[in-house]
């Protein structure tokens, strides 16, 4: 997967994916965040059907088996980029929040 001409992935993260599917039955109005930050339908994305579709893709951790092992023991943390999407919508007139939604693979 091409993250792009103009985005780099940083050392330690993968780009995981430039999709989210939309929570059964969300209805307007949509906003989406990244880490806590709003982002602009037209500008940071667009709602496809049933997805929502980033312009850049979305960061992961990578985590390898020696580091996972080193974090449980508490012998160490880790800083690497790590990005969750978060989904607030209404169903029924209702105010909900989706936390951390899957990313979909390109």
């Amino acid at each position: 997967m091409s993250a792009g001409a103009d985005f780099e992935v940083p050392k330690g993260s993968v780009a995981a994916g430039r999709r989210v599917r939309l929570p059964t039955g969300a209805e307007p109005p949509i906003t989406v965040y990244i880490n806590g930050i709003p982002q602009a339908e037209g500008g940071d994305y667009r709602l496809k059907g049933s997805e929502i579709v980033f312009t850049r893709p979305i960061l992961k951790e990578q985590v390898g088996g020696v580091r996972w092992l080193a974090m449980f023991l508490g012998l160490f943390g880790t800083y690497r980029k790590h990005e969750t999407v978060d989904v607030e919508y209404r169903v029924g007139g209702e105010v909900r929040l989706a936390s951390d939604v899957g990313i979909l693979p390109d």
